[in-house]
C-alpha cells in the first residue's frame, strides 16, 4: 500500500501519476523541493522495487535528461475500486437470473480458467506436481498461497482471499476458486476452511478424479 512509503516517496509517485509522460530529476527535484541526489535515491529504491521505471530522454539543449515513469506496478498502489465495482455487476446478474445460476456461471469461469492454465502448464505433469503448480499460480496472484506442510501434498492453503470483500458479500465467489483449482489440478476440492466462514485461512483438499478418499 502507498501508505507503507515514506512521504516524499508518496510525493515523488503522486507527481508521476499526475504527469504521464514523466519527470526529471531536475523536475522532481524543483517539484518537492528537495536535492537531485536525494531524488536520485528515492528514485533508485523506487525502481528497485518496481514502483518507478525509465522512459524516454528528453531533449535539454545539452546532454538529454532521463524521464521517470509511474510503472503499472506503481499505479496499481493508489486506490483503485474494482470490488465496488464487481459488487455492481454481481448485483445486477443476481437479480436477473438469480444467486444459484450465479454460482454456477462462477463455477464454469473458474474451470474454463483452470483449463486453459493447465494446457498452458508444463510443470503440471502428475496430481503432486499439479498441486504445487496451482498453489505457484495462487501464490503470483496475490493468495500467499503454498502446499501445506509435509508429509500432506495434496492440500493448498492460502492466508490472503484476493476476494475477501466481494466473497463475504457474496459466497459464491468461492465457486470460482474451487473451479480454477478443481479444474487445473483435475481434481475434486474439499474447501476444508474457509476465511469467509471465519477460518484463519482457506484450505483446500485436493483428490484427484478416480481416487477415494481416506475411508470411503
Amino acid at each position: 500500500m502507498l501508505e507503507t512509503l515514506g512521504e516524499r516517496q508518496q510525493q515523488l509517485l503522486s507527481l508521476l501519476l499526475d504527469h504521464k509522460a514523466g519527470l526529471t530529476v531536475d523536475d522532481l527535484s524543483g517539484r518537492l523541493q528537495i536535492t537531485r541526489n536525494a531524488v536520485r535515491q528515492h528514485l533508485a529504491a523506487l525502481e528497485r522495487d518496481g514502483l518507478v521505471r525509465r522512459g524516454d530522454t528528453k531533449p535539454s539543449g545539452g546532454r538529454p535528461e532521463q524521464l521517470y515513469l509511474l510503472s503499472d506496478r506503481g499505479a496499481e498502489l493508489f486506490p483503485r475500486r474494482y470490488s465496488w465495482f464487481s459488487e455492481l455487476l454481481i448485483e445486477m446478474i443476481e437479480a436477473d437470473i438469480g444467486r444459484e445460476a450465479v454460482g454456477e456461471k462462477l463455477d464454469r469461469m473458474g474451470r474454463d480458467v483452470g483449463a486453459k492454465l493447465r494446457a498452458a502448464s508444463t510443470a503440471a505433469t502428475d496430481p503432486t506436481s499439479r498441486v504445487a503448480a496451482m498453489a505457484k499460480i495462487m501464490q503470483d496472484l496475490g493468495y500467499a498461497a503454498r502446499v501445506a506442510a509435509p508429509p500432506t501434498d495434496d492440500t493448498i492453503e492460502a492466508s490472503n482471499c484476493v476476494f475477501h470483500h466481494l466473497a463475504a458479500k457474496f459466497p459464491e465467489v468461492c465457486r470460482f476458486d474451487l473451479g480454477l483449482i478443481g479444474a487445473f489440478v483435475d481434481a475434486k476440492v474439499d474447501h476444508q476452511e474457509c476465511m469467509v466462514r471465519g477460518g484463519h485461512m482457506c484450505r483446500f483438499r485436493l483428490v484427484p478424479t478416480g481416487r477415494q478418499r481416506p475411508g470411503k
